[in-house]
């Protein structure tokens, strides 16, 4: 009698499915404390940070939410270049603030989207 070799990995692939099945209905459980977790270290970053907007740095910013889309020197990738952008600040801060196309709104919050239309306009 010989044994089947397929059988190893069929047991190791349900073993997964089923680990991945009950990690979720754990997740599902935990959903409720990580989204608490998450607001109060939101709650506290906005206590810490009251005057975060004078130290808004659009530049680094931009490179943490921007160059997925916009390529790393921001010069265009999926999205447009950002460099010797043809729109004026107006047009900027309404696009920052409302998303365009595949772009979402909100990336930026309210108060800081001066600074980063500033940033922008100094690319030209």
């Amino acid at each position: 009698m010989s044994k089947n070799p397929v059988v190893p990995y069929i047991l190791i692939f349900a073993l997964g499915i089923g680990l991945i099945f009950f990690m979720s209905l754990y997740g599902i459980d935990q959903k409720k404390e990580i989204a608490d977790a998450d607001g109060e270290a939101t709650e506290e970053g906005t206590k810490e940070d009251a005057g975060a907007s004078s130290e808004f740095d659009a530049e680094a910013v931009a490179q943490q939410k921007c160059i997925g889309c916009h390529g790393g020197d921001l010069e265009g990738a999926v999205g447009p270049s950002l460099h010797g952008e043809d729109k004026d600040a107006k047009e900027l801060h309404e696009i920052i603030k409302n998303g365009k196309g595949g772009m979402p709104a909100g990336l930026i919050p309210d108060e800081n989207i001066d600074a980063m239309v500033d940033y922008i306009l100094t690319l030209k």
